[in-house]
């Protein structure tokens, strides 16, 4: 094998691809990246029977050839070479890698070891590539973190004709996105639970091009029996998805409200970020909200206390809710709007995040956040 490629097209290829790779592989091949040049492109792929990627990059390729090698020993090489092109030729069980004034040689690995990539499932929609990654980090954000309930660390996608819809919960908060995007077949109706860390990595390392293609193995399963298939601008990448039914969510939101605040995003961020400094584990930030204000708290008894005061756009009876700091401040930073409608029923029941674009402007449904209050005591 022996071609030439552009060093700053081989170094983000490569580093891409390696990100998919296992810290601890099961097998000492799956630490590679196989490099397969043919035609006029060089294809780099990794896999982990879990996750796979694939990048394609123009390459000026002089003999065909595949060879496995090192993929965090090529990512940090391929990072510091020279602003200069790269060729690589084999040489019996080494690979030689020249760029400018620097060499290396680099061992191989049995290519008939490595385990054959699963192919690309039929596509079935696509849409803006920042679009779908500002969406997925939205619902990511309430996705589990614990593995003994893996249903509960995925992301639920839900495709209905042209409406592409995201869920994602913990049990103690739920994220819910909707978006417009372009599907293979019009009425194309097919549900996929993807694990959340993975589609968010993918989703924020695709934003380069302007569309990622979806595409999905099992449109029938709920869950667990096929991939699902991401690709944008000469990149791929499949992932298994997850087993376990997802809880049925629509209804745990309110079928209506009794109230609702309306305060400016970024002054209430920083508001809670304060209060939250007296905070104690896993204990709440009050807010207590009456006409033309809501007042946070935090702290009690003899512990150190904070308050702080601020405007709101409030009518309706006086009310006190309070929140695990953590996870009001995560969906506030994912509304992504200038101004928050906070809308309750009780204390004690679920109360939803939405944005505005301006505080007497309509709230946007398309992203909702639900967090479960903390029920105060005393």
């Amino acid at each position: 094998m022996k071609f030439r490629v552009e060093r700053d097209v081989l170094a983000e290829a490569v580093a891409w691809t390696a990100k998919s790779l296992p810290a601890r592989p099961p097998a000492p091949v799956l630490a590679g990246l196989l490099l397969s040049a043919i035609g006029e492109e060089l294809v780099i792929s990794g896999f982990d029977y879990e996750v796979s990627s694939r990048s394609q990059l123009p390459a000026q390729v002089e003999e065909a050839g595949t060879v496995l090698v090192s993929g965090k020993l090529l990512a940090d090489i391929a990072r510091a070479l020279p602003n200069r092109p790269v060729e690589f030729s084999t040489d019996g069980p080494k690979v030689q890698l020249v760029c400018g004034s620097s060499r290396f040689t680099l061992q191989t690995m049995p290519v008939e070891e490595y385990p054959a990539l699963p192919d690309m499932p039929k596509a079935a929609g696509s849409i803006a590539a920042g679009t779908f990654a500002a969406a997925v980090a939205q619902v990511a954000v309430a996705a589990g973190k614990d593995d003994t309930l893996p249903f509960l660390t995925g992301v639920r996608v839900e495709i209905n004709g042209d409406t592409l819809r995201l869920v994602a919960t913990d049990r103690y908060r739920l994220a819910v996105r909707e978006i417009l995007w372009k599907p293979e077949i019009a009425d194309l109706d097919a549900v996929a639970l993807v694990p959340a860390k993975t589609l968010h990595e993918i989703a924020r390392s695709l934003t380069g091009g302007e569309f990622v293609t979806l595409a999905l193995a099992d449109t029938e399963a709920e869950a667990g029996q096929g991939l699902i298939g991401i690709e944008a601008s000469g990149k791929r990448t499949t992932t298994r998805l997850l087993e376990g039914e997802f809880i049925k969510y629509n209804s745990i939101f309110p079928a209506e409200f009794t109230g609702d605040a309306v305060i400016e995003t970024s002054a209430l961020i920083e508001a809670v970020k304060r209060v939250a400094l007296v905070a104690e584990r896993n204990t709440p930030v009050r807010l207590s909200f009456s006409t033309g204000q809501v007042t946070l708290e935090a702290g009690t008894g003899d512990e150190a206390r904070a308050s702080e005061t601020m405007d709101a756009v409030f009518e309706g009876e006086d009310i006190s809710l309070a929140f695990n700091p953590g996870y009001l401040l995560e969906g506030l930073g994912a509304l992504e709007a200038p101004y928050t409608q906070l809308s309750y029923t009780t204390s004690t029941k679920p109360a939803v995040l939405t944005g505005r674009p301006a505080a007497d402007a309509d709230h946007d449904p398309a992203y909702r956040y639900l967090v479960m209050p903390i029920r105060l005591t005393g």
